[in-house]
């Protein structure tokens, strides 16, 4: 009796043994692996690469074609398989896709994750300019509002117009404006003006006129 529930012990463990190690299940293993890390916190997936951002190419089962590359500044990055491909003005989704195309024609369907390593680009700043104690540019952070580009550059001048500051932002190509009255927001708490800020935006906060 003692053997044959021996017998059958050791027939269970064989089994399980074997479906561990069968290719299904290595297989079912490599499907619940990621294709890279997340994104990193603070980028957004709406952000327009530039030059002098550092990318990392993510090329899902194919380790010798994943790798870190800089924007040149010519606005162009060459990875391997793919040379000189325009990177600036893309998203990182946008830029993994086109590189899709090109890997399509020596790799069956290639999956593609780029990710935003160091994003030091003007693309990725916000500009405070005019009568701020400490005008500057910011990195970009996704969430970033108006508040925190005046709290980053030491509050409002002696002179400053507040009410009369302003959002410069590039969209489509065209330059627009939009009103921001900085003394409402930050002497009377007014919240309707503490605008999100997008990479590129321009705070300008002009002189009081006498």
């Amino acid at each position: 009796m003692n053997i044959e529930r021996l017998s059958t012990i050791l027939i269970a463990a064989l089994v399980a043994a074997a479906l561990l190690a069968s290719p299904s299940a290595r297989a079912q293993e490599n499907v619940s692996s990621p294709v890279a890390p997340l994104q990193q916190e603070g980028v957004s997936a709406h952000y327009l690469i530039g030059p002098g951002d550092t990318l990392q190419i993510f090329v899902w089962r194919n380790p010798e074609l994943s790798t870190t590359v800089p924007v040149r500044p010519d606005g162009r990055i060459s990875t391997p398989l793919v040379e000189d491909m325009v990177a600036v003005g893309k998203t990182p989704s946008q830029l993994a896709r086109d590189i899709e195309g090109v890997l399509a024609e020596y790799i069956r369907s290639p999956q593609v994750n780029v990710i935003v390593s160091n994003p030091v680009s003007a693309f990725s700043q916000i500009k405070v300019i005019g009568q701020v104690v400490n005008p500057q540019s910011l990195p970009y952070r996704e969430g970033m509002r108006v508040l925190d580009a005046v709290l980053a550059s030491g509050g409002l001048g002696p002179y400053a117009a507040g009410n009369r500051a302003k959002i410069v932002r590039m969209r489509d190509g065209k330059e627009t404006e939009l009103r921001v009255k900085l003394n409402e927001l930050i002497n009377r708490g007014n919240m309707r003006y503490n605008l999100e800020l997008e990479p590129g935006d321009v705070l300008v906060v002009p002189e009081s006129l006498f």
